[in-house]
């Protein structure tokens, strides 16, 4: 130990270093595990496919019905969709097993993959003979959360694919630089360009990178740790503290607001999307989706909440219900902006009796211009 006597400012960065070191561990860690996790679920999957006792109970319903039973039992991230995307995952990177057994999972291996787990030096699986060398399975693990492996499994092309394994590890980028960089086919580019290098140096010089606390606010993983989307959800003070007043203020107006979620994340596609606040209007029989913007009226707003309002009409409407609603508050530089987005609204009593229990567009401008103003002292911070 060292004799070396701290001072007051020692102090402090000792344990400022201590924490940012285990706090990366931590993150690294879950990040693994849940990787892992998905995969083995992508393997058991496909031995059950395979060679399951009663799998032709089931035949093309397997996955509906897995979904069911896994989502009764409380695990979180096993609907259809996600369980079909661990499937394709575990084919995708099938000597991931190497991975699992260096990550002291053997013990969840059948003994049918045990001897393929040996140690050996093992290249990413998008690597074929004809292929150059890739990074190792495990460079790949230690690098990238199951959100870019999700992105990467999408591709058929070995060749693109690890291109993007490289280029995301090489530049420690995010999932959502990632998806821009796929997005905007640097691939493509990479290869109708003449000087490849100077292209690569561009894009790593702008590029958005990955930081180990960004682990902890993904979707994926909070809900893998139990955690509620609330615990975990960061907004800004100012619109939190707006979105506080707005849902008592609807809930005190006494025209049927029902609160039903805050912060309600939706899976479309794979994509994860957040509604402000839900409310079910026990008198127009409709969902209320409201959406806050802490700047001003843009086109793509209310694109966005229409696209939440058609989810909610296709996915969360029983019968009897009413097509949803969606309430759109724009608040900086144009607070006159309250703009009402109307989902199918076709019945004209519907809309008529919409008009009468809804509040009217000017007392939401005049709650608007009033909460901003108590607000102020907030600030901006976040």
């Amino acid at each position: 130990m060292s004799s070396e006597v701290l001072n007051f400012q020692g102090l402090v960065d000792a344990i400022e270093q201590t924490h940012s070191t285990l706090a990366i561990q931590a993150a690294k860690a879950v990040n693994i595990s849940l990787t892992l996790r998905n995969w083995f679920i992508g393997h058991h999957i496909a031995e059950y496919q395979l060679s399951g006792a009663d799998r032709a109970n089931y035949g093309e319903g397997l996955l509906k019905e897995l979904a069911q039973a896994l989502q009764a039992q409380g695990i979180s991230n096993a609907g259809r969709r996600q369980l079909y995307g661990y499937l394709n995952f575990y084919r995708a990177y099938p000597q991931m097993v190497r991975a699992a057994s260096a990550q002291s999972a053997l013990k969840l291996l059948p003994p049918s993959l045990h001897a393929i787990s040996a140690p050996k030096k093992v290249r990413t699986v998008s690597a074929q003979s004809d292929l150059p060398a890739g990074l190792s399975i495990d460079q790949l693990l230690n690098r990238l959360s199951y959100s870019h492996f999700e992105l990467l499994v999408d591709m058929d092309m070995p060749l693109k694919r690890l291109f993007y394994e490289v280029e995301a590890v090489r530049g420690n980028w995010s999932v959502r630089e990632l998806k821009r960089q796929i997005a905007t086919q640097y691939f493509e580019r990479s290869g109708l360009s003449t000087d490849k290098e100077a292209l690569a140096r561009l894009t790593h010089q702008h590029a958005a990178q990955d930081h180990p606390q960004h682990v902890i606010r993904d979707p994926y993983v909070f809900e893998f740790l139990g955690l509620q989307v609330q615990e975990v959800m960061t907004e800004r003070k100012l619109e939190q503290a707006l979105l506080d007043k707005l849902q008592t203020f609807l809930m005190e107006l006494g025209h049927g607001f029902c609160f039903e979620a805050r912060q309600k994340r939706l899976l479309i596609g794979r994509e994860h999307a957040f509604v402000d606040l839900v409310f079910y209007h026990r008198i127009l029989k409709c969902h209320v989706l409201v959406e806050l913007k802490n700047d001003e009226f843009k086109h793509e707003h209310l694109g966005q909440l229409n696209a939440y309002v058609s989810y909610y009409k296709q996915h969360e409407m029983t019968a009897g219900d009413q097509p949803p609603i969606g309430i759109l508050l724009c608040t900086q530089k144009n607070h006159d902006m309250v703009q009402y987005a109307l989902a199918d609204m076709g019945n004209p009593l519907f809309v008529s009796n919409y008009q009468l229990q809804l509040p009217p567009t000017r007392d939401m401008e005049d709650f608007l211009r009033r909460a901003l103003a108590e607000l102020t002292p907030l600030g901006d911070a976040s």
